[in-house]
């Protein structure tokens, strides 16, 4: 394959709006932790700019769920981003399992209500690590608690080190291969969940060494998950640029159908 060029990319007439969904603002009993996630979501926020949006950026445990709701109802795309693991309660699984992390219930309540709205709209989304797991949950689907010391994170390590780099093969008829260019990518990963059963409409689209599931897709909305970090800093330079670009034409692509359809 070769890799998409950002400059074919056809601008839309007014920037759309892109909504950007972290967990929260505040984690002042874990600061080393929190520098990290808000660096992450940084660069998400400084790429769709770059990339042609008009991004707003939510933290939806500092929200209630209708307010999150409310403030990305106008919005053209959604990407939900990093953080902790979802309360188990979502998809039916209990607590206290190996490496579980704070739950933040009123973050995944929002969240998992607007990937539902998304679904039912059409508006397209992209999960980014815990935003896969979000939309997997949303849609009906639950998650591995807890997967074994391997490939898919830096064990014992300053959270600065944390992530690890590891292959991912990505099947070749899917849009994420044609959104990268390939159907192999070096990524960047931190996980200890995964996808379990995969929620309804949803297909694996991209596999680790170990077999483990790292992307999905559904099958017939602009709904795509990543279980890597294409926003770290020792990811590929145009890997995040790329998957934007993707949401970029999604949207596009529905704005041409809505105005063949008002001009027939």
């Amino acid at each position: 394959m070769t890799t998409p060029t950002l400059a074919t990319m056809t601008p839309l007439p007014v920037r759309p709006t892109l909504a950007v969904i972290e967990v929260t603002r505040k984690r002042p009993d874990r600061p080393a932790y929190h520098a990290k996630v808000q660096t992450l979501n940084a660069t998400v926020v400084d790429a769709g700019t770059d990339g042609g949006w008009t991004v707003v950026r939510l933290a939806a445990a500092d929200l209630d769920p209708a307010a999150l709701l409310d403030l990305t109802d106008s919005a053209d795309a959604v990407v939900i981003v990093g953080g902790e693991d979802i309360d188990p309660r979502f998809y039916g699984a209990e607590a206290g399992y190996e490496g579980e992390t704070v739950h933040f219930a009123d973050a995944d309540e929002g969240q998992i209500a607007l990937v539902q709205r998304a679904a039912d709209r059409g508006t397209p989304v992209l999960g980014i690590c815990r935003g896969l797991q979000i939309i997997n949950v949303a849609l009906g689907g639950d998650l591995v608690q807890h997967i074994d010391d391997g490939i898919h994170r830096n064990i014992g390590v300053p959270i600065d080190d944390i992530l690890s780099t590891h292959a991912v093969v990505l099947r070749s008829t899917s849009t994420l291969a044609a959104a990268l260019g390939d159907t192999r990518v070096s990524v960047q990963s931190a996980h200890h969940q995964s996808v379990g059963r995969l929620g309804a409409g949803l297909t694996p689209v991209a596999t680790a060494p170990d077999g483990l599931v790292e992307a999905v897709e559904h099958q017939a909305l602009p709904i795509t998950g990543v279980q890597w970090h294409p926003e770290a800093p020792d990811a590929p330079a145009t890997q995040l640029p790329l998957l934007l670009a993707s949401l970029y034409r999604a949207v596009a692509a529905q704005t041409e159908v809505a105005e063949v359809a008002q001009a027939a």
